[in-house]
């Protein structure tokens, strides 16, 4: 009985291992598809051309989802599909409920299963989360990043396609962590913020990570944006995104851009420089060689 036992835990212990091992080959951001994922603000050209690409550009089918904004803006706030169609998208269909029980309906998710992208409109993300979380509505946001879709938002609409719904308080979005905490996950073990320098955000994400430090934290600017791929985010726009992982929080990490004797707890990525997700560190490009040719 003891050997069977032992073997039991052995073959326990290999498999927890086995296990352990292929979590890496495990994308973090969408296996086949991509996200848009911007800090609110002016979405510039280089974003929106970015996120038109991914979608398929003029033969592109998106789906408009204003549902973050108030009551009273929601049906009237149409300069995103606007600007869409100055882009050459012929098909932008805008789509929005304040019911679960609809978002859980076929004939409300049928324009999605067609579509190549969704565009999520900034404002309060807790009035996404309360629409479409758990419903037919999300698993097939899900379906068209598994068919290779584009999923892009900005600040409200950046901040529900973590898993972790920062700002998600009803009460008001000074509250970082509040009656909801949910995200849509299309990114997982992430908590995403916006505007993090125009309003002076930047050390919101760092108290809250040292709270949860099995996520990490991406602060996104205004104008700026991630754009996500299974284990990598390349930053475009003006502005910067902050890293935020509790491991750095020692300050025995060197700053990764290595221009800075003071390595602070969490540290800026700029345009064209990437991250990777899964082993959380940055990917930046080799600096230039000091080595002279022989004459």
């Amino acid at each position: 009985m003891k050997k069977i036992v032992s073997l039991l835990f052995v073959l326990f212990i290999l498999t927890g291992a086995n296990a352990f091992a292929q979590n890496p080959a495990n994308p973090v951001g969408p296996e086949k598809g991509s996200l848009v994922i911007v800090g609110g603000g002016n979405v510039g050209p280089e974003i929106w051309a970015k996120f038109v690409e991914l979608a398929g550009g003029p033969n592109a089918n998106i789906i408009y989802v204003p549902t973050a904004g108030d009551d009273s803006t929601v049906v009237k706030n149409d300069k995103t599909v606007k600007k869409l169609q100055e882009l050459g998208v012929k098909s932008v269909t805008t789509l929005h409920t304040r019911d679960p029980k609809v978002a859980n309906t076929e004939k409300f998710v049928e324009p999605i299963r067609t579509a190549t992208g969704v565009w999520f409109e900034g404002g309060r993300q807790w009035k996404i989360a309360d629409a479409y979380l758990g419903t037919l509505t999300q698993k097939e946001f899900n379906a068209l990043l598994n068919r290779g879709g584009v999923i892009g938002g900005t600040s409200a609409g950046a901040t529900i396609q973590g898993s972790y719904l920062f700002r998600g308080d009803t009460k008001g979005n000074t509250i970082l962590v509040g009656d909801h905490i949910q995200g849509l996950d299309f990114i997982h073990n992430v908590a995403i913020d916006q505007h993090i320098l125009k309003r002076n955000r930047q050390f919101d994400l760092l108290s809250f990570i040292k709270t949860r430090p099995d996520l990490l934290g991406i602060g996104i600017d205004e104008s700026t944006a991630i754009v996500v791929h299974q284990n990598t985010f390349e930053v475009i726009g003006v502005s910067y995104v902050a890293i935020y992982d509790a491991k750095n929080f020692t300050g025995t990490v060197k700053n990764p851009a290595g221009d800075s004797g003071n390595n602070g707890p969490f540290f800026y990525l700029k345009k064209g420089e990437k991250f990777d997700l899964l082993n959380r560190k940055a990917l930046l490009p080799a600096p230039p060689s000091t080595k002279t040719a022989n004459n």
